[in-house]
């Protein structure tokens, strides 16, 4: 079983660098998903409470046998619930359904700068860190410009942005930013919903390497240094994606995947949500 490296977050925790998402996946099918992830050899599952399967992930982590110290856990407020005395509300209904005492990772799901309450938000996580409830607190699809305003207005300094981040979508100057802040940087759609897959480039380095287009964008991400979180539930997608570790991208590659960068999104723009 490989070992997943763990990369130090600028709070002195650490986190696993490929981890397991859960998003679009049943409650009851989850605590499935999430078991057999963790006997493949994750220890880093990825929720949120809108995806509303924390129970399951809870329920997999349990079944799994593994201590929940062995466990690194995300989940993150949605942005309806934007504000301080919300967020607070919605981190004790997330701790209820995953049952669990702290999550290792909280993050502000997204800024919905027209509510103008993610810096309320973001005080509140400040809060539940303080309490010990969750060991780091982050931010998930913020600009620089957000970024820059939580510097301004707060006191600390996320410990990781989840972003959206493919091939496609390459997000250089985010990641410098964040970089440069000590910020880790996280991949959500990391093969852009699947859609990537067919890219005949990265079949061309696929078939050079042996792998799969998969496992060569999942190791662009690893060898870029951001975190990555891919998804699935078919277990031998699971197993898959986390059979990264056997070969490495080189220079060619890696000037082969930088053309492919478009500015093309599956999702929405953080500045038009909310």
């Amino acid at each position: 079983m490989a070992e997943v490296p763990e990369l130090a977050l600028n709070d002195g925790n650490t986190i696993p660098q490929l981890g397991f998402g859960v998003y679009k996946v049943g409650d009851e099918q989850t605590a499935d998903a999430v078991e057999f992830a963790l006997e493949t050899g994750y220890r880093h599952i990825d929720t949120a409470a809108f995806y509303e399967n924390e129970r399951g992930v809870g329920d997999g982590v349990r079944r799994s046998g593994l201590a929940r110290s062995d466990v690194y856990v995300t989940t993150k407020v949605w942005w309806t619930d934007n504000g301080y005395d919300s967020t607070l509300r919605s981190f004790d209904a997330s701790l209820e359904r995953l049952g669990f005492e702290y999550v290792d990772l909280y993050l502000i799901h997204w800024p919905a700068p027209s509510q103008d309450r993610y810096v309320d938000t973001w005080r509140a996580l400040e809060r539940v860190r303080a309490d010990g409830r969750a060991r780091s607190i982050g931010v998930a699809n913020f600009h620089i410009h957000h970024l820059e305003r939580l510097a301004r207005e707060t006191a600390t300094v996320p410990a990781l942005n989840q972003v959206e981040l493919h091939p496609w979508l390459q997000q250089r100057d985010l990641r410098d930013y964040d970089a440069t802040r000590g910020i880790v940087t996280e991949a959500w759609s990391p093969l852009a919903r699947g859609r990537i897959l067919d890219n005949e480039p990265l079949a061309r380095i696929a078939a050079k390497h042996g792998v799969t287009p998969a496992q060569v964008v999942i190791r662009w991400h690893l060898q870029l240094g951001n975190v990555v979180i891919p998804k699935s539930q078919t277990p031998a997608r699971i197993r898959e994606n986390f059979d990264v570790f056997g070969f490495a991208l080189d220079g060619d590659d890696l000037a082969v995947i930088a053309t492919l960068d478009s500015g093309y999104r599956t999702g929405k723009d953080p500045d038009d949500l909310g």
